[in-house]
């Protein structure tokens, strides 16, 4: 349920405030400008449900819309580009409702001066990754603005997928009891654009994750009920994701440091650049709620799957606390303590997909 005064307490000052970066980095703030200017411009059933897809009733069955834009900086970073992320990034965000991703619109805005050998590079990357997933590239635009007006390139893809009308994943249906999955590793998208970003400063060879998420989830739809609701934590990272759910349902999201994969090599980046990889970008993993009965088996079937070598349960969810009545998440440590794992307040991630 949203606040009357925005989920940061204060709400926006329209006629005087001004857009910052902070407000697309995917956590509180994002948040408030959703809630505040964007959503009461289009207010309806599908998009209060601030999901990474919309699912719409058509003759036909059950369809899942999604539109998504890139920027991220650089445009080609160890393990992708602009052009295969905008791909995954999309695909994905229809995944996570259940879909089977069909076609895709591709936008593009280039700056004048880009070399075409690079749109070459990227246009390719994107056919390719497309053709990789099974979904047609079926319209698209392009728009060149002058130079130093748009830094390069940034890509719009929007996709449709279809669902079986017998798969229905919403976070509406979490409920006390249900396990938290995580599919593998985190952050290993937001520490490469970083190290990428650093230049010579940071020298490692992690890649990002970025890949493409539809065959492991229709898998663990495919084995048996029990799947409660799914979602890829991209900005703002897992911490954000948990959140979100917490504050649509009032209750507590419980997690085990212990439990949740992190490669060395993020853990290493982190820690120099003073960043929580709770928050780091993820681009080829997902959260998945499922009834407790039914954890074993997801998890071992997400275990044989190449995406989900890492996977692991990571925490349940416990019954609301009454003094903080929009829910919470709550973290065991390494050391045996409990700490608050609130909203990404900053911004230390800018341009990150």
């Amino acid at each position: 349920m949203r606040s009357e005064k925005g989920v940061l307490g204060l709400p926006l000052n329209i006629e005087k405030g001004r857009v910052e970066m902070i407000h697309g980095s995917g956590g509180r703030a994002s948040s408030q400008l959703f809630e505040e200017i964007i959503l009461p411009a289009f207010d309806n059933p599908w998009l209060r449900k601030a999901g990474d897809q919309a699912v719409v009733e058509m003759a036909q069955g059950r369809w899942a819309l999604s539109t998504d834009s890139f920027v991220v900086s650089p445009i080609f970073f160890p393990g992708g580009d602009i052009g295969s992320l905008a791909v995954h990034g999309t695909v994905n965000d229809l995944a996570m409702g259940g879909a089977q991703p069909r076609y895709l619109t591709v936008g593009l805005v280039i700056e004048e001066g880009f070399p075409l050998s690079d749109l070459a590079r990227i246009t390719q990357s994107l056919g390719s990754a497309a053709e990789r997933c099974g979904v047609s590239v079926v319209a698209g635009d392009t728009k060149v603005v002058e130079r130093g007006k748009g830094d390069g390139i940034f890509i719009n893809t929007s996709g449709i997928g279809w669902i079986p009308r017998d798969i229905v994943l919403d976070p509406s249906a979490i409920r006390v009891g249900d396990i938290l999955i995580l599919s593998g590793s985190i952050g290993e998208h937001g520490a490469a654009v970083l190290a990428a970003r650093e230049g010579g400063g940071l020298v490692t060879s992690l890649l990002s994750d970025s890949a493409p998420l539809h065959d492991a989830v229709q898998k663990l739809i495919a084995s048996g009920p029990g799947l409660v609701c799914l979602r890829d934590p991209t900005r703002g990272g897992v911490a954000t994701v948990l959140n979100e759910w917490a504050r649509e349902t009032g209750l507590v999201f419980e997690i085990e440091e212990s439990r949740i994969p992190i490669r060395q090599e993020v853990r290493g980046i982190s820690e120099i650049l003073g960043i929580d990889p709770l928050y780091l970008a993820n681009e080829g993993r997902f959260l998945a709620v499922c009834r407790p009965e039914s954890a074993d088996r997801l998890l071992s079937v997400l275990k044989s799957h190449p995406l989900g070598l890492a996977a692991s349960q990571i925490g349940h969810v416990k019954a609301g606390d009454p003094t903080r009545p929009g829910g919470m998440v709550r973290m065991t440590t390494l050391m045996g303590g409990v700490r608050l794992v609130d909203w990404l307040l900053g911004d230390p991630l800018p341009r990150i997909c």
